[in-house]
């Protein structure tokens, strides 16, 4: 029996979670004439078959329960719901929908997000389309994945659970969302520009993974070169090496590597280093 593999740009799950994440980043380099909104609106709407297998990828991905008894039961009874959906209608409309998304936007851009459940959705994506052609250990393996996700309890909030928990309404969800948005921006607003132009470009890694990897590797240079020139006017001994110490540690500690995406750490650590900067300046003013 052939391996069956996984698609994404078939995946219904993941291509909602895109699509909600360049929203994000249309929101936030303020295009209020988002196509992502236009196409979620159009496309997974409750009267469409993409809207129905959505609901089944969500109650997946966000439904928990204590025992693998009950996990295994309940993903049971979601792939016999599944079964049920009019698969040529369904193919039918994503077809239409991947469609639509390639006119609007880069294909691989669009597609090349990081997503933390990668696993999980990668997962359902087999057991609803090949659940009676997958061989015995895919089955297994997609299944146990399923358990195991269901069982586990997590702490950290995704972006599609986020979207879920506001209101049915698309415009006011959206609205909602732009809302939340904004009081991000106010309790941040003691950042200075390359504060924010970093923490922008971290949203924005959302929809690139490598535009993050390219904005920190431009920007040490330059935040070193600012650390040497302030470096130089200090005579506070102590701080003086303290600084050079930061100096010839910033590669280490803002590494991008060979990875193809950025860490945490990195984006927190140029944080720091901006708010060395920060000081230095606001410093020597006085």
């Amino acid at each position: 029996m052939r391996k069956l593999r996984h698609n994404k740009i078939r995946n219904t799950g993941l291509l909602f979670e895109f699509l909600l994440r360049q929203i994000t980043v249309d929101v936030l380099n303020k295009n209020d004439n988002s196509k992502a909104v236009t196409i979620i609106k159009k496309r997974f709407n409750e009267m469409t078959e993409l809207g129905k297998e959505l609901a089944l990828y969500n109650v997946i991905i966000n439904k928990k329960f204590g025992s693998d008894r009950k996990a295994d039961y309940f993903i049971n009874e979601v792939i016999k719901e599944r079964q049920g959906l009019n698969n040529s209608v369904l193919k039918r409309e994503k077809y239409n929908l991947i469609k639509e998304i390639q006119s609007c936007y880069n294909l691989q851009k669009f597609l090349s997000s990081k997503v933390p459940s990668y696993k999980v959705y990668a997962s359902t994506y087999k057991l609803f389309e090949y659940s009676n052609f997958l061989s015995p250990e895919d089955k297994t393996e997609a299944h146990f994945n399923l358990v195991e996700h269901i069982t586990t309890k997590e702490d950290n909030i995704k972006l599609s659970e986020t979207m879920n928990n506001l209101p049915d309404d698309e415009d006011l969800r959206l609205l909602t969302y732009k809302t939340l948005l904004e009081k991000f921006n106010q309790k941040y607003s003691h950042l200075n520009k390359q504060q924010k132009s970093l923490l922008k470009a971290y949203i924005n890694n959302i929809s690139n993974t490598n535009s993050l990897k390219e904005y920190i590797k431009n920007e040490v240079p330059l935040v070193k070169k600012e650390l040497k020139k302030y470096s130089n006017n200090l005579s506070d001994k102590v701080v003086k090496i303290k600084l050079k110490e930061a100096v010839n540690t910033i590669e280490k500690f803002c590494d991008t590597g060979n990875k193809r995406t950025v860490n945490d750490k990195a984006v927190v650590q140029m944080m720091r280093y901006y708010e060395l900067v920060k000081s230095l300046k606001n410093n020597e003013r006085k």
